[in-house]
């Protein structure tokens, strides 16, 4: 692949850190960078706060409060990264982290074991789903107390480092203590790949971190050695990552020489063109890519790079609108700045990047509200596009800039089984408590199902599931029945209470080949895929597709 990345210049970061980890005045005579009257202003600021304030101020803490106000007034996306939360955040992207190899939640104010990773600590010592952990290191965990983000810290920890838990099992009437050896632990972004039919493969990426294209691949592969002729990309909910992830990606559906994505920076900085290179094993399959209002950055990429070069169809709703390239650079202490270096641009030449105010980071936090405040969300009619910014795709078609990616085939959010009874019981979180519960009872008998036709072979018919929900529901939450109301939620409880199930026996694939059943996205990409020719530069059907 043709990636040809020129490096970005490096002063601002180092003048920032200069200024405020050793001094603006040094830093300019230490590492000769040109320093301007508003940077010395600030150094002699501190400087007085820190000799002649009235009182005692902590300087350092100061900054570190100052530094993220500082980047607030330059664009949404540029942020501070204190050294404390550094390796968290970079947790998510890298792939994996040190720790005990456990999915959990914190049910009925217990941490309950929802999924043990295969081949992980916990499992190689005996933990199980369904376990509640009650003590940590001899110390009794109360969840009103703890949150999530304690409890992670308590788990997680340096590799081959060792911490005690205190496990409460239904089958056993006293609590089992068991001693885990922390290891390294893979976060997996593809969350399902299987089947939709004979034919057609579909995988749901969550992110693009380090690992994602192994992921990605090996997810092809196996699909492909099943009988995939076709690809169902579900992108929606994915913010976004590694825009190299991306990159590689569109790489395995494009010929050789097709634009992928460019960045430009100011001044001719961060400039950089991404080719395809002709050695994708996937160029001749037929591909549609599912995108939604929370899908981000990277996965713009991708969708951009598919939709201009007229390689496959994107369907969904308008894309987030996120155009912007992040630098991460280090700073002495331990900490970071990701520092807005560069847009990028599709291969027809848009900026998808939604307008913003610089400073005004509440009202670009609100913009996926009031896109619904308008009706976007339900109609293509409502959606904003700017028609003055026109560009074309390979094939001839037009698209447009203005903010997030217009899918070629609208599909509008799902509003079918809604109810205010199916919002109490979700919101009450209900819908996981039941399925856990009935899970939990009776993970003896389900866990011998290998997949989700098996385990939907051994739950009760979908009038007494229903029953059984709504009577747990009014019991566990006090929501009283209104079968009216759960009437018309019947189908889309009972698919996602089987959905939840299979995912507590199963996993996280199985939960989206459930649930996508019913799933209005996937079955317009089923129909469109159907209808399509895996051809380049192709003209979409004019039928329901936005223009």
């Amino acid at each position: 692949m043709n990636i040809d990345f020129k490096k970005t210049s490096v002063w601002i970061p180092l003048m920032v850190a200069v200024a405020f980890a050793s001094g603006i005045v040094l830093g300019a005579k230490f590492f000769s960078i040109d320093i301007s009257e508003g940077q010395n202003k600030l150094g002699t600021v501190l400087q007085y706060i820190e000799n002649e304030y009235v009182d005692k101020v902590d300087t350092d803490s100061l900054i570190e409060k100052t530094i993220p106000d500082i980047l607030s007034k330059l664009d949404p996306h540029s942020a501070y990264i204190p050294a404390s939360d550094l390796q968290a955040v970079n947790e998510e992207l890298d792939g994996s982290f040190c720790g005990i190899g456990i999915q959990f939640n914190t049910l009925n104010d217990t941490i309950t074991v929802l999924e043990v990773i295969s081949g992980g600590p916990s499992e190689k010592v005996g933990i199980m789903a369904g376990d509640r952990i009650v003590e940590i290191n001899d110390t009794v965990v109360n969840t009103k107390e703890w949150t999530d983000t304690k409890i992670i810290s308590r788990l997680r920890g340096p590799r081959d480092t060792k911490v005690k838990l205190g496990v409460l099992r239904a089958t056993s009437p006293d609590m089992l203590e068991f001693e885990v050896t922390r290891g390294d632990i893979p976060v997996a972004s593809v969350e399902s790949s299987y089947m939709l039919n004979p034919t057609t493969g579909f995988i749901r990426v969550s992110k693009f971190g380090r690992t994602t294209f192994e992921e990605f691949l090996n997810a092809l592969v196996d699909l492909r050695s099943r009988g995939a002729e076709d690809y169902v990309i579900d992108l929606r909910g994915n913010t976004g990552g590694y825009m190299e992830i991306a990159i590689l990606m569109a790489n395995e559906f494009l010929p050789a020489g097709k634009l992928i994505v460019s960045t430009h920076g100011r001044d001719g900085r961060a400039e950089s063109m991404a080719f395809s290179d002709g050695n994708g094993a996937f160029a001749d399959s037929r591909v549609a890519v599912l995108i939604d209002e929370y899908s981000a950055s990277a996965s713009e990429i991708f969708a951009g790079a598919i939709q201009d070069n007229d390689r496959g169809t994107i369907l969904g709703r308008r894309s987030f609108g996120k155009g912007l390239v992040q630098k991460q650079i280090s700073l002495p202490d331990s900490s970071a700045l990701r520092l807005t270096t560069a847009r990028y641009y599709t291969p027809s030449g848009r900026c998808i990047q939604k307008t913003y105010t610089p400073g005004n980071l509440d009202s670009y936090g609100m913009e996926i509200a009031e896109r619904y405040s308008h009706g976007e969300g339900f109609s293509a009619d409502s959606a904003y596009i700017d028609k003055s910014v026109v560009y074309h795709t390979a094939g001839g078609r037009e698209v447009y800039g203005g903010g997030g990616i217009m899918p070629d085939i609208f599909v509008p959010n799902d509003t079918t089984g809604i109810s205010s009874y199916y919002i109490n019981v979700l919101n009450a979180g209900m819908l996981q408590r039941f399925a856990f519960r009935y899970a939990d009872v009776n993970r003896p008998r389900l866990s011998e199902a290998a997949t989700v036709d098996e385990v939907e072979s051994l739950l009760p018919n979908d009038d007494q599931l229903l029953s059984d929900f709504v009577a747990f529901a009014k019991k566990e939450g006090g929501i009283a029945p209104r079968w009216y109301y759960i009437n018309l939620s019947r189908d889309l409880i009972v698919s996602q209470l089987k959905a939840l199930i299979a995912r507590d026996v199963l996993g996280t694939s199985a939960f989206y080949e459930v649930i996508n059943r019913q799933d209005k996205a996937v079955e317009r990409a089923l129909e469109e895929l159907k209808n399509s020719e895996p051809t380049l530069n192709k003209q979409a059907p004019d039928t329901t597709t936005v223009r």
